[in-house]
């Protein structure tokens, strides 16, 4: 009888509606099938249902709100395997959208705030060169607790000025960016388990604000490098109108130097320079309005062709970095800081540094660091960059071939990424570094207390740099 039950409870359904299907299991309702977009949205904001969205192409070409689709209801899934979203840039300058509630104005596509909220098998991408009215625009916004960001793929556009990185600034003026996924404040607990991020767009791929107990495991992101030969061959465009003149340097100490490229001191192009397209690949901020950014794992993850590879030395509550490889990023391939933990970790060196721990008040890191092959590289001859105190660090490699002769581990640098206080005075204390690598290592003043073991040569330099 109970069998007879449920399938007279689908053919009712049947019977009322062919724009969604409910299977039950135990007379409880278990997942709701839609085939429209607009079926779809009705659910969310609904607490505690599983609903699975038709496959096939969805247009989002209109909204009400800065926030396009937002999630809010609780202890909900959402099944979006085989949807593709396809997002109309223009939504990002229309003045006429409603403010959201946190008093916060940026733009996204979409924003998850319920709790225990998961969305796996998404595709969604921007389309469209309307750059947005500002500097904040992103595909995702995770606020929410314990929410799940499952086999997501994103594909970023509608950025401006394209094509010339962060050579123009990192917000304000005319930088307008298109940002992947966000996880900020008051979230807790998100997971974001095999999401890619194809950066086609200035920004940052996956990036923490004010989020605690973040996992990013499985993630995957890839951007677009450009030499600066190329740029200097444009004959119309954005920086040829503007006589290839980028940014002024502002930091004093690192004359010429804009994320990860030199520029001429007088703020003009260089040749046989290299630049991302983007900004950085996975990025903590260490805050949001008062908010720290706390406890991130990151696993088995790859960044290529980034600005910064892996980011978590701006948050300084002691992140976690593991199993993860990193390659031909502009800037440095991983930026570790306070207490980080970096353990079977992979990089190259061919157009930065393949690590770097840069703040002098960083304080007892971890390192296990592999490098990649760094032959045909550009615009680089640091290996490694470590300051601070009481850190530990191994650098080893599976072909000795793989290093340059010219690229070289430092101790007590400026040079490179990562130090912007100038008043800082440079300084590596207490140092434990294991070189399983030719590579020569420096000693720059300021360097106290080294204890290394190296197969290549160990130098004291008497300049610092």
């Amino acid at each position: 009888m109970k069998l007879i039950g449920k399938v007279l409870f689908l053919l009712s359904v049947f019977s009322i509606t062919t724009s969604f299907m409910i299977y039950v299991v135990d007379n409880q309702q278990e997942v709701i099938e839609v085939q429209t977009l607009s079926e779809f949205k009705k659910y969310l904001n609904k607490d505690n249902v599983k609903v699975k969205l038709a496959a096939g192409n969805y247009q989002i070409d209109d909204a009400k709100k800065i926030r396009f689709m937002e999630f809010t209801g609780n202890n909900s899934y959402f099944d979006l395997t085989g949807a593709r979203f396809m997002v109309d840039t223009k939504l990002f300058s229309r003045n006429d959208l409603k403010s959201s509630n946190d008093g916060n104005d940026m733009y996204c596509a979409i924003e998850v705030s319920g709790k225990n909220v998961t969305l796996e098998g998404l595709y969604i991408e921007t389309y469209g060169d309307t750059p947005g009215k500002q500097s904040k625009n992103k595909i995702f916004n995770v606020v929410g607790d314990d929410v799940t960001l499952k086999d997501i793929e994103i594909r970023t556009a509608g950025s401006s000025p394209w094509g010339y990185g962060s050579l123009y600034g990192l917000g304000g003026g005319d930088v307008r960016k298109m940002n992947g996924i966000r996880v900020g404040y008051p979230a807790k607990n998100a997971k974001l388990i095999g999401c890619k991020v194809h950066m086609r767009a200035m920004g940052h791929a996956i990036f923490l604000q004010g989020a605690e107990n973040t996992l990013i495991e499985d993630c995957h992101v890839d951007g677009l490098l450009r030499t600066t030969n190329a740029i200097l061959k444009e004959t119309s465009g954005y920086l040829f109108d503007r006589d290839f003149y980028a940014l002024k340097p502002k930091h004093e100490h690192k004359p010429g130097y804009v994320e990860g490229t030199i520029i001429g001191r007088d703020g003009k192009i260089l040749p046989n320079e290299i630049i991302s397209l983007s900004e950085d690949g996975i990025r903590m901020y260490p805050e949001y309005n008062g908010h720290k950014t706390l406890n991130t794992t990151v696993k088995n993850c790859t960044v290529t062709q980034m600005r910064r590879g892996i980011c978590t030395g701006l948050s300084t509550s002691g992140d976690k970095i593991i199993d993860c490889v990193v390659r031909n990023c502009v800037a440095t391939g991983y930026n570790i800081g306070n207490a980080d933990t970096v353990i079977n970790c992979s990089a190259d060196a061919k157009y930065a540094e393949a690590f770097c721990v840069p703040y002098t008040d960083a304080k007892g890191a971890y390192v296990e660091m592999n490098i990649l092959d760094s032959r045909n590289g550009l615009a680089n001859n640091l290996l490694a960059k470590i300051n601070g105190t009481g850190h530990e660090v191994i650098i080893k490699t599976v072909d000795p071939a793989y290093i340059p002769e010219n690229l070289e581990i430092k101790l007590s640098v400026w040079e490179g990424y990562g130090n912007f206080n100038k008043n800082a005075v440079m300084h590596a204390t207490d140092i434990k570094l294991e070189n399983e690598t030719a590579a020569k290592v420096l000693l720059f003043p300021g360097t106290k207390n080294p204890e290394i073991k190296s197969e290549g040569e160990v130098v004291k330099v008497s300049k610092s740099k």
